[in-house]
């Protein structure tokens, strides 16, 4: 007999159902003896991924003239990296005074690999501060990183680093750029605008008249630094509302970065579309319009000058020119024995008058008729 299906089902798979965790158990024993190499693998994962841009000297003295070695790793990869020796300067309060104290034309520029690292030859220069000096490694591009790395600059002076003056400041709302542009700024006029940013005052001393440096870069270029000192104090906990102008070179566009810089930290960058000055395109279109023609105009008017002119009263366009009814009809001779007026030409209107005519060799004296012959003599 047929057994009932409800109460068999769980009897029969209960043995079966007890099985389905062995694959997973299989698996868990297999990769027990790869979970320390799976370990360490992701610990030095996240080194490379956490670790910070270092770079070594070749040498750590060496006199101007010299040459050193500058090796780095644990940058970003194909990234633009400017090297530079900057006096007044130290690994772990940076450098000072900024790329002011730094040997700027004696700079080498270098791109990392795929690894992220990179080596590259530096001449040895003295820079504008005195020592203790530095070499100072930055990107050019993208997320602000840089890297120092102490160097001593033989036979130049050596100064104690200046002290700080206790204030600290910091961008309390959002930057903007403020103004618009003329209609001269469409004909190629430098484009400015007003850089405007609140900015507080977090340390235990007041700022007066603080000095900012404006710069503005453009694709893969560096920016271009400007002092601006703004006028008035900061006093400990307060804060105030700043406002830097910015301008562009004439006919600039495109799209630009603004960045702020107070001494050695960038507080701030905003960007900025430029649009093209449309203006001078439309100028040199119409000057390769307008001139084209006026040079034509003036040939024209020239070869119309200086081309001989048709005689009026012979031929003009080289076939022979017929003689006129008036002239054929002064020359017959019938005409000359009359009173010397010349007949009067039939009307086209009038068909009759055209075949009844008489011609113009007959008087009414000689006309031929039946009384009168057509010989001469004969009476």
């Amino acid at each position: 007999m047929r057994e009932p299906a409800g109460p068999s089902r769980p009897a029969r798979n209960g043995p079966r159902g007890g099985f389905a965790p062995l694959p997973a158990l299989l698996a868990t024993l297999l990769l027990v003896p790869l979970l320390p190499v799976l370990l360490l693998l992701g610990s030095s994962g996240a080194r490379a991924a956490d670790g910070e841009p270092k770079i070594t000297l070749s040498k750590s003295e060496a006199g101007k003239g010299g040459e050193i070695t500058v090796k780095g790793s644990g940058w970003r990869a194909d990234t633009l990296l400017m090297l530079l020796i900057c006096g007044q300067s130290t690994p772990d309060k940076g450098v000072i005074g900024g790329t002011n104290s730094c040997a700027n034309a004696e700079g080498r520029a270098v791109t990392t690999g795929k690894s992220g690292a990179f080596s590259k030859k530096m001449p040895v220069s003295e820079p504008p501060k005195p020592c203790p000096c530095v070499v100072h490694v930055a990107t050019v591009t993208g997320e602000q990183a840089s890297a120092e790395a102490v160097f001593t600059v033989a036979g130049h002076p050596t100064a104690p680093l200046p002290q700080p003056d206790g204030g600290k400041l910091a961008v309390l709302a959002t930057t903007r750029l403020e103004g618009d542009s003329s209609l001269l700024t469409w004909f190629g006029a430098p484009a400015s605008r007003r850089l405007v940013l609140t900015v507080g005052n977090l340390g235990s001393a007041p700022v007066e008249d603080p000095v900012f440096q404006v710069g503005a870069s453009h694709g893969v270029y560096a920016p271009r630094w400007e002092e601006h000192q703004w006028r008035g104090t900061v006093a400990p906990g307060r804060k105030a509302r700043i406002e830097l102008p910015v301008e562009l070179a004439a006919g600039a566009h495109g799209d630009y970065r603004i960045s702020l810089k107070y001494g050695t930290k960038v507080l701030a960058e905003q960007p900025w579309g430029v649009g093209r000055p449309w203006g001078v395109t439309l100028f040199w279109i119409l000057l390769c319009v307008v001139v084209p023609a006026a040079v034509f105009r003036i040939g024209m008017a020239i070869v119309d000058k200086v081309r001989p002119r048709p005689d009026r009263a012979g031929p003009r366009t080289g076939r022979h020119r017929h003689p006129q009814l008036s002239e054929v009809t002064a020359r017959l001779p019938g005409l000359r024995r009359g009173d010397g007026a010349a007949p009067a030409r039939p009307s086209a209107a009038d068909p009759a008058a055209t075949t009844t005519a008489a011609l113009p060799w007959f008087t009414p004296d000689s006309a031929p008729s039946d009384n009168r012959p057509t010989t001469k003599g004969h009476s």
